[in-house]
């Protein structure tokens, strides 16, 4: 990639935040006008994304995960060509590879989904909901899955632009009103794929976890197509009823420290933290397996009756 290539990339990152911002309030107007809008809900993702972007950025700063990078790139095992485009394709390849199993975490670890969820509180699904990401993922180590990437040769400030460029892809997916999207279903995280990662039905519970690609969800078996007869719900299985934001932000950690002070064992504790939201001893609590597995109990008593 040629010095002004390099150069548009990061002009895009450098002016994306007025962008996503000004689309999103395009998108708003057009739907109050057509079918109605949560406005209080984008007031509460604009203060997650202004605080985040802006104050809590010098706050929590990246070092710490930097240098981390740092220290993986001076031990690195080889060396990509970055002056050629086949470097260039390792390291996006290998950031989609680092963000799928992220975000296959951050829905399956309630360490990661104390944070994440935030993502998933809004109960309508529009561009603004793409950037209420929530404050406290610095803190809980996300950039963990991305720091080995430079032993296998992807500069770090390589893989942090790529992220960045990820997730901004990602931006135009939160929306209802792109349809399915043909062939490139089979590529690429779409509008429709993504509906359905953010839907709460039972039917679609923890599914599509691509960045820009869903290759990797049909490789390891966590694709979920939309379905005609099944209608995207949205938000979260117990739905976030309020727009107070700091409800919204630390509900979920509020919740967790709960659990954990209620632990018999070491192990008990553990077991909230590292298992999948919903997680309770004895196989008693509300995770995608236990939900799924009481629906199938259900449907097979009602049979017997």
């Amino acid at each position: 990639m040629d010095g002004s290539a390099m150069a548009a990339l990061l002009a895009l990152l450098k002016y994306a935040n007025v962008l996503i911002l000004v689309a999103s309030l395009i998108e708003a107007v057009v739907l109050t006008i057509r079918r109605g809008y949560d406005w209080k809900a984008t007031g509460v993702s604009v203060s997650d994304f202004l605080f985040r972007e802006y104050p809590l950025h010098w706050m929590l700063p990246l070092a710490f995960w930097n240098e981390g990078m740092n220290w993986f790139w001076r031990h690195r095992l080889w060396t990509l060509p970055m002056n050629h485009w086949s470097g260039w394709l390792a390291c996006f390849i290998g950031q989609e590879f680092c963000y799928y199993w992220y975000h296959r975490a951050a829905h399956r670890t309630r360490w990661f989904w104390c944070t994440h969820a935030v993502h998933h509180s809004p109960n309508q699904l529009n561009l603004s909901a793409a950037y209420r990401i929530g404050w406290t993922g610095r803190l809980t180590g996300s950039l963990l899955f991305f720091v080995l990437a430079p032993l296998f040769g992807m500069p770090p400030q390589i893989v942090l632009m790529l992220l960045s460029l990820n997730l901004l892809y990602q931006f135009w997916l939160h929306v209802t009103w792109i349809p399915r999207l043909g062939p490139l279903e089979w590529i690429l995280n779409t509008p429709s794929a993504h509906r359905v990662h953010h839907a709460s039905n039972l039917d679609y519970l923890d599914g599509n976890y691509g960045g820009v690609l869903i290759v990797f969800d049909r490789l390891f078996g966590t694709y979920i197509a939309e379905k005609r007869g099944v209608q995207c719900r949205f938000g979260l299985v117990q739905p976030m009823m309020t727009h107070n934001l700091l409800t919204i932000e630390f509900e979920h950690w509020r919740a967790f420290l709960r659990d954990l002070l209620s632990a018999r064992s070491i192990g008990e504790a553990c077991g909230y933290a590292i298992n999948p939201p919903g997680w309770r001893p004895g196989n008693n609590g509300e995770t995608t397996e236990d939900l799924r597995r009481r629906a199938v109990q259900q449907s097979f008593g009602a049979g017997q009756q």
